[in-house]
């Protein structure tokens, strides 16, 4: 026999303590008549109930509290719970004992959590910013409240407590929720911004200052009067909270010093710590506190380090997933809504939260007025600080086990709790809005890049794994004292929902301490392996960052971050990694749609990077050429945006690139003929065949860059360009493995929206459209290639009028006109004649590894420096006159002749041009520059 409280009246149950488990249904036994069956229907019921509002919930961002107190409300007296039979059935009255002890005990450890998740150091390290918003965003709501608790306290017949009374609703409306604050923010990708950053500060705080209220709350509510007893259970309170920081804190951090650095934690002294957390409960309970109190302080002494997240992760599942849900169902069981009659009760409450959120934006709004944020900012802010969560339910059930609360006035200030919480997510989507803010910038292609300015660029790291490849392409980008690179490096880490992957977010600068926990661990190897590469490296600054984020909205974080540092590239790792037999084999599939997601929304260019080993043994060295990077190009922005990054990476002295661009044949210009006019409809470029008169602008455009490029590398011997005649995608592979395995890095354009019979049925059997026909193939792992591959793709809406490659034409270089290009001032040129298609010229340079190095220049009149020498011939009649009718023009010189090796970047060809060659009819003749003469 038993008389269980906390119900609407007292009354007395019997029951038999023995029908604990029971002897079968064969037996004719009922499974709900015992306490063990029963208690697991129950579980099972507030679990599922609990789930469904959290998917329903999902999609408006609501934090899991509210989908916790509303799962319990359905379940009780509110919904399902007017249906005596399922009341009785389900939830009776002998049950309450054995589901509220779990609950409590689930609910001890989740504080004790939190207070490990709470470093006690950054309290004392709080700047005068957070504590002051802090403070001034608690005065005005406990203000309202203790006003407002006047009207509400005539209604109650049973709240007789008043002074008490006045402080629950005081601490329900001011306090602040720091987890789920936390929650929040992450959901919102504000958790790694400035505002977010003081919010969590003034939240912290918030929260020290709701557990002193609380304290006095209680012993209140044991007596209204300032009694001997009241001043007791504070002044013991107090005891055992020095108690703990001076004399249990040393021996905690004892134990830390006998563990071994980099070995977990003996199963010892974790059973020691778990059973310390009901040593705290029992104390602060006996002391007339609560139980919660005291775990919640021993939380709070053990030091932010590997021990506090040792005691996460093996606790905060079962915690947080099955006992804590139960706290909160019950105090939804416990909600009566029908309780709360009568319009003028509904009117008390929609005023007190209007007036409650309001007063708690103005105090805030005012302080970060005074600290110059914007308008918004502090508006956000004070919205944020109005979020409810465990302390506020907890204050809530202390008050109506005192019977400071009756059940009307429990469940109205239960509903007060869900509006204001829940109106938080909508809110800040209104008021604030990052991107506004954010100004916009042209720079954000390669090719728009200045040469004289900051290369910004986002490198994007998923695992460690990912770490040496990228460094050593980005230090093959070339960083100068004209053009320094600046490296954001962003560590993309799942929200999985465990207060563990949110911490890495509040440690400030990393200690010598070990590993935290596995995301830590490889936050900090991500971040110093760069560090250390900002160490030796020259012109280069690193700032390494973390994005914690569900994968299906991980683009989001990467695509502001790059839109607020006026970032002009973006580097991801590919979602496949090599394998020890040289295959690729996908690692995360969420990874996949990452990337995907960043190559549909991002505000810049993007790179999919194929890591195959570029970090293995051809480690850049700066005297020596240690890489072979090659370009494939086919025409069209993505390839412009390639051919852009590969010309910055060849001024490194470290590179040697090759360029090689794929021409179409006759066959492929008869078949893109009829493709084109099929096509008309279409939204996509076609690339096609150019001929006289063609003004497709595309084509235009790879011939200007082309020949910009050309024009800036004819001095440079490190620098090769092939031009290879392909009528279809059979021999576009044919020629690509042709190239052998000389290249430790491909680079290519993703070629979006561009139909080329270069490629065509190489899209039939693509695995990874992402990557592009050229790109997927490179990436198979059919394809027989050790190379690493760097897929582009050029933003969108990059413009035309500046950049790396694509150059203002002056009245020095032609005015505008796109389609002569006029020598500098002092030389001479040559017209090409009519029908002239194209110049194929070979330099000559030290390392040629194919028959058909040569440069091609459009068809257009061409610069010449003295001492320079020209080729001109029409392709009809190649093959004939070649021989016989190739006129060479030699330009007498008053100058020196130019150096063996002549300096970079110079417009001058090189004098000593040996041969010249088209790549088309395989045809070669040999010249000599020294008289003009033919041999």
């Amino acid at each position: 026999m038993a008389i269980l409280k906390n119900l609407t009246v007292d009354e007395m149950v019997c029951y038999s303590p023995t029908m604990i488990t029971t002897n079968g249904i064969w037996q004719g036994d009922n499974p709900l008549d015992y306490a063990l069956p029963l208690f697991i229907l129950q579980v099972i019921l507030v679990v599922v109930a609990t789930r469904i509002f959290v998917f329903v919930l999902k999609p408006i961002r609501q934090p899991r509290v509210i989908a916790e107190i509303l799962g319990g409300i359905v379940l009780g007296p509110s919904v399902l719970g007017r249906n005596k039979a399922f009341a009785n059935a389900v939830f009776p009255l002998r049950s309450v004992m054995v589901i509220e002890t779990m609950a409590n005990v689930g609910l001890l450890y989740f504080l004790f959590l939190v207070g490990v998740g709470m470093d006690a150091s950054a309290i004392r390290r709080m700047g005068r910013k957070s504590i002051t918003i802090a403070v001034s965003g608690m005065v005005l709501p406990f203000g309202t409240g203790a006003l407002f608790s006047i009207f509400l306290m005539k209604d109650s017949e049973k709240a007789t407590n008043g002074s008490a009374y006045v402080l629950i609703l005081g601490v329900v409306l001011s306090v602040t929720a720091f987890p789920v604050l936390a929650r929040i923010l992450a959901e919102l990708k504000l958790i790694n911004s400035e505002l977010g950053r003081v919010a969590l500060s003034a939240a912290i705080i918030n929260d020290v200052l709701s557990w002193m209220l609380l304290a006095i709350a209680i012993a209140l509510a044991e007596d209204e009067r300032i009694s001997v007893a009241s001043v007791m259970v504070v002044l013991s309170s107090a005891a055992f909270v020095a108690f703990n920081a001076f004399v249990v804190r040393p021996i905690i951090m004892w134990i830390i010093r006998k563990t071994p650095e980099g070995e977990s934690f003996s199963d010892f002294y974790i059973c020691l710590i778990l059973a310390g957390v009901m040593i705290s409960g029992f104390i602060t309970d006996a002391i007339g506190t609560h139980s919660v109190f005291g775990a919640f302080v021993f939380g709070l002494i053990i030091p932010t380090g590997p021990l506090g997240f040792a005691l996460i992760e093996k606790l905060e599942d079962f915690v947080s997933g099955l006992l804590l849900p139960l706290f909160f169902a019950i105090s939804g069981l416990k909600t009566n809504v029908s309780l709360i009659t009568g319009a003028s009760k509904w009117a008390i409450i929609v005023i007190l939260v209007i007036l409650a959120c309001i007063g708690k934006v103005v105090g805030t709004l005012i302080v970060s007025i005074s600290y110059q944020m914007s308008l918004s900012e502090g508006a956000a802010l004070g919205m944020l600080m109005n979020t409810k969560g465990l302390v506020e339910i907890l204050v809530l059930n202390i008050g109506r086990d005192q019977k400071v609360l009756d059940e009307e006035s429990f469940a109205t200030m239960v509903v007060i709790t869900i509006l204001m919480t829940g109106m938080i997510v909508p809110a800040i989507s209104i008021i604030y809005r990052p991107s506004r803010g954010l100004i916009s910038y042209k720079r954000r292609t390669i090719q728009m890049s200045k040469k004289d300015a900051e290369f910004r660029v986002l490198v994007c790291i998923h695992t460690p794994r990912n770490v040496p490849t990228m460094i050593n392409l980005l230090e093959a980008s070339n960083p100068t004292k004209k053009s320094p690179i600046c490296i954001y490096v962003l560590h993309l880490v799942e929200l999985t929902g465990r207060t563990s992957a949110l911490l890495i977010v509040h440690t400030s600068k990393k200690s010598d301490h070990t590993a935290l926990n596995r995301t830590e661990a490889q936050s900090d190897h991500i971040i110093n392996a760069f560090d250390n590469y900002e160490q030796h490296a020259e012109h280069v600054s690193v700032q390494p960052l973390t994005a914690i984020s569900p994968y299906s909205t991980m683009h989001e974080d990467i695509c502001s971050l790059a839109e607020e540092k006026r970032v002009a590239f973006i580097i991801i790792p590919f979602h496949k990694q090599q394998t020890v037999d040289g295959g690729m084999e996908a690692t995360n599939m969420s990874f996949r749609t990452v990337n995907q997601n960043v190559l549909a929304n991002s505000p810049c260019s993007v790179g999919i990077l194929v890591d195959r080993g570029l970090n293995s043994s051809n480690r850049l060295v700066a005297d020596q050429m240690s890489h072979h990077v090659a370009v494939l190009f086919f025409g069209g922005p993505d390839d412009r945006e390639a051919l852009s990054y590969g010309w910055r990476m060849s001024e490194h002295t470290g590179i040697s690139l090759t360029v090689m661009r794929f021409v179409p044949g006759e066959d492929a210009a008869m078949s893109e003929s009829s493709t084109s006019h099929n096509n008309n409809a279409d939204k996509q470029r076609v690339l096609t065949v150019e001929t006289d008169g063609d003004q497709e602008t595309d084509k235009q455009l790879d011939e200007r860059f082309l020949h910009w490029f050309m024009m800036s590398h004819v001095n440079d011997d490190s620098i090769a360009y092939i031009e290879k005649v392909v009528n279809n995608g059979e021999e576009t592979v044919a020629a690509i493995r042709s190239m052998g395995d000389v290249f430790g890095l491909f680079i290519v354009g993703r070629g979006q929206g561009v139909i080329s019979p270069l490629t065509a049925g190489l899209t039939d059997w693509s695995e990874c459209p992402e990557l592009g026909a050229i790109g997927d193939l490179l990436a198979s792992s059919d394809f027989a290639t050790v190379a690493s591959v760097l897929v582009v793709q050029q933003y969108v809406g990059a413009g035309l009028e500046d950049g790396l490659g694509t150059p203002v034409l002056n009245e020095e270089y032609g005015g505008g006109n796109q389609s002569t290009f006029m020598p500098p001032r002092g030389s001479q040129t040559v017209t090409s004649p009519r029908g002239h298609q194209s110049v194929f010229i070979r330099l000559l340079h030290s390392d040629h590894r194919f028959p058909s190095d040569v440069f091609r220049f459009p068809p257009s009149s061409l610069p010449f420096q003295q001492t320079s020498v020209f080729f001109s011939t029409t392709q009809a009649g190649l093959r004939s006159t070649l021989a016989t009718s190739l006129r060479i023009f030699s330009i007498a010189s008053s100058r020196p002749p130019p150096p063996v090796c002549p300096p970079r970047n110079s417009l001058d060809f090189p004098s000593p041009l040996r041969s010249i060659e088209s790549s088309e009819y395989n045809t070669r003749k040999y010249m000599s520059t020294n008289s003009g003469g033919i041999f």
